[in-house]
């Protein structure tokens, strides 16, 4: 009966803990400003000003997609023809995870295939007066093996105007996005530099990101990949609105724009007078005449004597006494049969057996090789550097920015991984176009992760933020259960010893009651 009453008490103290804090959570709710709602609406994104628009997409029309892109149905030169063609699968398609209500992304669906897939701009992008603003969304969402998420603005060509024959000899002004291979991680920024002297193209590659970016290439999480590119020929590249690279087209890239004004005469020749030498040996240097070149390192130690107790007419090995000839064995094929050594058990005992001989020991008058010794080379000149002369090469391009005009976006990849997503592409001249598309888009997608991630103690944490003075009230309702948990073991114990263990009881000391009492407590507190 007093175990029942004890199961009622415990029972009402746990409800009336949990009963409070739900009403404090929900004081607390009621108070906390940065609520999440419960339902996070998302509509398809409109530019904030169309006029500044050059491109964008945000995939959830399918019809619109099927008018404006184009798969490439090329092949890739120079590899077998049984991977050549471009054939990999793309697909329009919601988000394995994570996903808003109606919001939908380009797929590649397959991988270890080529693929390519692109789409002409609204109007074409002139590298003039105004910053080029290129933005969108990647998910790895199977993680990512070996493979590119980046994508390509094209150049505008005449002579590349088929998109359907989009390959990577494709001419691009542009590359940008992440890309990984094994635990080479990378955030792609290369431009194509035109020679004004001769008109060879040459690709520049942006310098790598001092952050880490392990992370956002394993977290199978959405991310806002971001390129500012201004005429003053600085650039930012941004992932997740945070900066993760910035410089100069003109300091920061490899190779550099412009060459060097003086480059080493390939014609010149290193005289044959020239020495390099610092130093030299001591032309005037003797040996000295008790210099014995001949004497060993080591010689024989005349102070050794035989330990007491060597064996000297013992073998260190003898023949095993227990081996046996193998039943197969032919001595006219394998030679007359001798069963292995082993080591003599008589020189067990002993510091040794056999023929002892004296050990050997460093000689003091060895002295090696003689060599002179090195001195200061009077006619030392230096090393040796041929002389520098004006690049007939050399050019001075200030405006590296002014690239070939951008026609057609696109996406020529290969990858290890499976279902890569890509949503929210724009582009555009002015960053808060860029802000806003990803405010209506990016933004809500990871509202939703965050509620979705939200937990009992992360509210209950958030909650106490929030409201410092309630910490001691959730002390409180957390010391409530555990007190009167124990109170409850303590009346089991009590409970217990007095229906089992009376005998006992009435035959042992206060001190040895006390020890009983404690074991019995330690037992039920373990159970």
């Amino acid at each position: 009966m007093n175990l029942r009453i004890h199961w009622i008490v415990l029972f009402g103290v746990l409800l009336l803990g949990n009963t409070s804090f739900g009403q404090e959570e929900q004081d607390d709710e009621e108070a906390t400003v940065e609520t999440v709602a419960d339902d996070i609406l998302y509509d398809s994104p409109k530019p904030a000003d169309q006029s500044k628009v050059y491109f964008h997409d945000h995939f959830d029309d399918t019809a619109n997609f099927n008018k404006k892109w184009v798969k490439s149905s090329a092949k890739k030169e120079g590899i077998e023809e049984d991977i050549a063609k471009y054939d990999g699968e793309w697909a329009i398609e919601e988000p394995v995870k994570d996903g808003l209500l109606g919001d939908k992304g380009l797929v590649l669906k397959s991988k270890a295939k080529h693929a390519a897939i692109s789409s002409n701009l609204h109007k074409p992008f002139v590298f003039n007066t105004k910053p080029l603003i290129v933005q969108y969304e990647v998910v790895l969402q199977e993680g990512q093996e070996c493979g590119g998420a980046y994508l390509k603005l094209l150049s505008q060509s005449a002579e590349h105007k088929d998109l359907s024959q989009f390959t990577d000899k494709t001419p691009y002004s542009i590359m940008f996005g992440p890309d990984k291979c094994g635990n080479d991680y990378k955030l792609h920024f290369i431009f194509k530099h035109k020679n004004p002297l001769n008109g060879t193209i040459e690709e520049k590659h942006c310098q790598k990101p001092k952050e880490r970016l392990e992370e956002i290439y394993d977290d199978k999480l959405p991310h806002l990949y971001t390129l500012i590119l201004n005429p003053d020929n600085t650039f930012e590249i941004r992932i997740d609105n945070k900066i993760f690279n910035s410089g100069s087209l003109l300091e920061d890239f490899a190779p550099p724009v412009n060459p060097p004004a003086e480059i080493e005469d390939p014609a010149d020749k290193k005289p044959e007078d020239w020495d390099e030498r610092e130093k030299i040996p001591d032309p005037e240097a003797v040996k000295p005449e008790d210099w014995d070149e001949d004497a060993p390192a080591q010689i024989v130690d005349e102070s050794a004597t035989m330990p007491d107790g060597w064996l000297e007419n013992e073998l260190t090995h003898v023949p095993d006494p227990e081996a046996k000839k193998p039943e197969d064995w032919d001595s006219d094929m394998d030679g007359e049969w001798e069963p292995p050594l082993i080591e003599n058990p008589v020189c067990a005992g002993a510091p040794g057996c056999g023929t002892w001989e004296p050990p050997l020991i460093n000689n003091p008058a060895f002295k090696g090789k003689w060599r002179a010794p090195y001195i200061d080379n009077p006619n030392y000149k230096g090393k040796w550097r041929p002389r520098t002369i004006p690049n007939p090469d050399y050019f001075e391009d200030k405006h590296p920015f002014k690239l070939p005009t951008v026609g057609a976006i696109g996406f020529e990849l290969w990858s290890m991984s499976k279902d890569i997503l890509f949503d929210n592409i724009i582009i555009t001249d002015e960053y808060y176009v860029a802000e806003q598309w990803a405010a209506d888009t990016f933004s809500k997608k990871r509202q939703k992760i965050a509620k979705d991630s939200v937990t009992f103690w992360g509210r209950m944490m958030r909650a106490m933020n929030n409201r410092p003075k309630t910490w001691g009230a959730y002390f409180i309702y957390c010391s409530l259960p555990v007190i009167g948990y124990i109170y409850y073991l303590f009346r089991c114990v009590k409970e217990v010893r007095r229906l089992y263990c009376q005998p006992c009881i009435a035959r042992q000391s206060p001190k040895n009651n006390v020890e009983t009492t404690s074991v019995y407590f330690a037992f039920f507190f373990l159970y």
